[in-house]
């Protein structure tokens, strides 16, 4: 699924997120949704979450 879309993630569930240091390499990191950042309903490079480790980047894939 899409993860420029607010209304597609939800906490809980398990995404692919691009860290801001990783966003040069484009490295994902899995991580399961704690907190959706991005208030918008779109964003081009993908809503901003933070997961259950605390780590905040943006959403690339939903598993």
């Amino acid at each position: 699924m899409d993860g420029k879309k607010r209304s597609n993630i939800k906490p809980g569930l398990t995404v692919n997120i691009v860290l801001k240091e990783d966003q040069r390499t484009g490295r994902l990191t899995k991580g399961v949704v704690q907190d959706i950042l991005t208030k918008s309903p779109t964003h081009p490079h993908g809503i901003k979450v933070r997961t259950t480790f605390g780590e905040v980047g943006r959403v690339q894939e939903i598993i």
